[in-house]
């Protein structure tokens, strides 16, 4: 009966290792497929639409 008891703990742990591991695997490559579709997002510049249209003298 002993046996079973550690073999069941063992197995327990094994099992948390594992979906810890797997949840950590998953985790790294949606990182990674997120910075892969920031890196390919076009760098537009945005235009300030009243730059250089006006000067503010009041201070």
């Amino acid at each position: 009966m002993e046996v079973n008891m550690i073999m069941s703990s063992q197995i327990m742990e094994l099992q948390h290792t594992v979906q810890m591991s797997i949840m950590q695997n998953a985790l790294n490559l949606n990182t990674v497929a997120a910075t892969e579709l920031l890196k390919d997002l076009p760098q537009q510049q945005v235009a300030i639409p009243y730059k250089g249209s006006f000067i503010d003298s009041s201070l």
